[in-house]
C-alpha cells in the first residue's frame, strides 16, 4: 500500500469517482483555478474542465443551494465548504432543502450531494473559525455525517458518499490534511454506518472519532507502559452511528470515556454518553467520562488555544478517573 497524505486520499477520491461517473461535480470558493484552499482538489481542473470544477462568488448559500438543485436534477454535486465555519451562511439550504427533499416530496426527489471541508478547530484561528459544528448536523434528520480519522478511512468513505443516494456531511480537519497513512492502490470503499477498532484492549473502551484520534493513541501508548489495556473505537460515521459496536466493546471492557472537539453541551459525544449509560446500563462498572472541548469561545492565544481542547493529558486522567472509581 502506498503512503500517501490525508488531502491526497481525498483527491484520489474525488478522482476516481469523477472519472466514473461523470455526472460527479465540484464546486465551492477556489476549488478550481486554486487547485482547492488546501490543494484538495489539486489537477482536477486540468483533468475535468471547468464545467466540472466549478469556482465560486464568496457566497455559501448561494452555491450550495445551486449544489442542492444540481443535485435534485440529477447531478451527484460536491460542494466544499472552504471551513465548516462558513457552512452556518448555507445552513438553511442544507437543513431546510437537501436534508428534507426526500421525505417532503414522498421520495420522488433524492439529493446525492456531498458538503466537505475542514471542522473545528486547527491553530491560532480564534473564536468565530474554531468551531466544531458535527453536532448541529448529526442532529438532523435527512443528512448522514461522516468523520474519518486516517487516510485510508478518508478516501474509502468519500467514495462511498459520492455514490449515496442522500446528503452526506463530510467532516474533515485543516491539521489532518498533512497527516499520512496507508492506502491501497486498488479500489475500495468503507460503507457508511461502521465503526472500526483501532485498538484491541480489555480495561476501558475509548469512544472518539476524527483528529482527536491522534491524542487517544498517544494516551493509549503511554498507558500502555502501566500495563492498562484500552480498546479504541473509532466510530467513522456519526449518522448514522454503529451503536453495536460501541455496546459490544463496553460490555467487553465494563468502563467507557469519549473524545470528542465539541462544546459539551448537547455535543455528539453527550449523545453516545446517554446511549452507552441506557444500553450498557448493567455492564458499567464506573459512569462514562466525556472528554470534550472547554465550554469556551476558542480562544486566539495558542497556549489557550491548547488548553481549551482535549488533550493527552486529559484522555489519561479520564481513563484513571473510569478505572480508579
Amino acid at each position: 500500500m502506498a503512503m500517501i497524505t490525508f488531502r491526497e486520499a481525498l483527491r484520489q477520491a474525488m478522482d476516481e469517482e469523477m472519472a466514473r461517473d461523470e455526472r460527479v461535480i465540484l464546486i465551492g470558493e477556489e476549488v478550481g483555478e486554486y487547485n482547492g484552499a488546501y490543494k484538495v482538489s489539486q489537477g482536477l481542473l486540468e483533468k475535468y474542465g471547468p464545467e466540472r470544477v466549478i469556482d465560486t462568488p464568496i457566497s455559501e448559500e448561494g452555491f450550495t443551494g445551486i449544489g442542492v438543485g444540481a443535485a435534485i436534477a440529477g447531478l451527484r454535486p460536491i460542494v466544499e465548504w472552504m471551513t465548516f465555519n462558513f457552512s452556518l451562511m448555507a445552513i438553511d439550504q442544507v437543513i431546510n432543502n437537501a436534508a428534507k427533499m426526500l421525505y417532503m416530496s414522498g421520495g420522488q426527489f433524492n439529493v446525492p450531494i456531498v458538503f466537505r471541508g475542514p471542522n473545528g478547530p486547527a491553530e491560532c484561528l480564534a473564536a468565530q473559525h474554531s468551531q466544531a459544528l458535527q453536532s448541529i448536523y448529526a442532529h438532523v434528520p435527512g443528512l448522514k455525517v461522516v468523520a474519518p480519522s486516517t487516510p485510508y478511512d478518508a478516501k474509502g468513505l468519500l467514495k462511498s458518499a459520492i455514490r449515496d443516494d442522500n446528503p452526506v456531511i463530510f467532516l474533515e480537519a485543516e491539521l489532518m490534511y498533512s497527516w499520512k497513512g496507508e492506502v491501497p492502490e486498488e479500489e475500495y470503499l468503507i460503507p457508511i454506518g461502521k465503526a472500526d477498532i483501532k485498538r484491541e484492549g480489555k480495561d476501558v473502551t475509548v469512544i472518539t472519532y476524527s483528529k482527536p484520534l491522534k491524542s487517544v493513541m498517544e494516551a493509549v501508548d503511554a498507558l500502555s507502559e502501566e500495563g492498562i489495556e484500552v480498546e479504541v473505537v473509532d466510530l467513522r460515521s456519526l449518522r448514522p452511528l454503529d451503536e453495536e459496536t460501541i455496546y459490544r466493546s463496553v460490555r467487553k471492557t465494563n468502563r467507557c470515556v469519549i473524545v470528542e472537539e465539541a462544546w459539551p453541551v448537547a455535543s455528539f459525544g453527550s449523545y453516545v454518553g446517554w446511549l452507552v449509560s441506557k444500553n450498557t446500563f448493567d455492564y458499567l462498572d464506573a459512569p462514562v467520562e466525556l472528554v470534550s472541548m472547554e465550554d469556551v469561545p476558542m480562544p486566539y492565544n495558542h497556549t489557550l488555544e491548547l488548553a481549551a481542547q482535549p488533550t493527552t493529558d486529559k484522555i489519561v486522567s479520564a481513563i484513571k478517573k473510569v478505572l480508579y472509581l
